[in-house]
């Protein structure tokens, strides 16, 4: 009796080797090859001229306007971005779809266009920024502007990192745990929390690093006062406008290193969440 060869399973896409080694070669041409060549800039600085740069007062006070408005950003996205993508998958209303759509707006929307909009809108004289001036609140030409902005562009990293775990979630568990009497908070600190903790983390931190970067939506609504609201993003502009392309790659090898240390902790954050709930289930 003739035994029937295995029957493989069809792929869409060619073989391992063609897909891998077109994928290799993407990852080496548009993403590695600029990290490559900020880094070898970098290199030729030099390591006092490097610390000098890195540690001068503007650069120094351009981190700080850069880190404590990304931070504030996202802090204030990792809730408003839960709150969102609850709101999307729990409950039905009109317009569900509309705002769903809404929340990809930023992602479309070119970054200097989210920036004219925003400076128009909160200026003296605009829809809301004329109500906050009337109360003595300044937004454009402020920290809170930079915020702002660094808001806006991050908000869909959180929304969109969340909404298809909470999809995806099987309510069977927040059902068995309302039968043994557990409360709602109770039910979404120990059933709801460890499973989307994971996604939570990986969207906050893009989000984070997305506003450690952010240049064309904060560079109109923040006014770009050295010491006060100038990022650093702009700040290696200048210094290429200025042919200060020493200092420039400094400032940009900071950015790079920043964003590279974030997204290790938040891989290292998602792997513990993801082995507690593991061992948890």
């Amino acid at each position: 009796m003739s035994q029937r060869a295995p029957i493989r399973a069809k792929r869409v896409l060619p073989g391992f080797s063609l897909s891998l080694g077109t994928t290799l070669l993407y990852v080496a041409l548009v993403i590695m090859l600029p990290v490559v060549a900020l880094v070898l800039k970098g290199a030729e600085i030099g390591p006092a001229q490097f610390w000098s740069i890195v540690t001068a007062p503007r650069t120094l006070a351009a981190l700080r306007v850069t880190v404590t408005a990304a931070a504030v950003a996202t802090l204030f996205n990792a809730l408003y971005g839960l709150l969102m993508a609850w709101v999307l998958t729990r409950y039905d209303f009109p317009g569900k779809r509309i705002l769903d759509a809404l929340m990809d707006v930023p992602f479309a929307l070119p970054t200097a266009v989210a920036g004219i909009s925003l400076t128009a809108l909160y200026s003296a004289n605009g829809w809301f920024g004329g109500t906050l001036h009337s109360a003595g609140i300044e937004v454009v030409y402020t920290l809170g502007g930079v915020m702002l902005a660094m808001a806006f562009t991050s908000t869909p990293f959180v929304v969109r990192a969340i909404q298809p775990v909470l999809e995806d979630l099987d309510p069977a568990l927040e059902q068995a745990a309302m039968t043994l009497g557990a409360r709602p908070f109770a039910i979404f600190r120990r059933v709801i929390l460890p499973a989307i903790l994971p996604a939570w983390l990986a969207g906050s931190t893009v989000a984070f690093a997305r506003s450690l970067g952010e240049f064309g939506a904060v560079v109109f609504i923040a006014g770009n006062l050295p010491f006060k609201t100038e990022i650093a993003a702009l700040l290696a502009f200048i210094r290429l406008e200025e042919y200060d392309y020493q200092g420039a790659a400094a400032i940009a090898l900071v950015l790079l290193a920043l964003a590279l240390l974030l997204l290790v902790v938040s891989n290292l954050l998602q792997f513990r969440a993801a082995r507690h709930l593991e061992v948890g289930s």
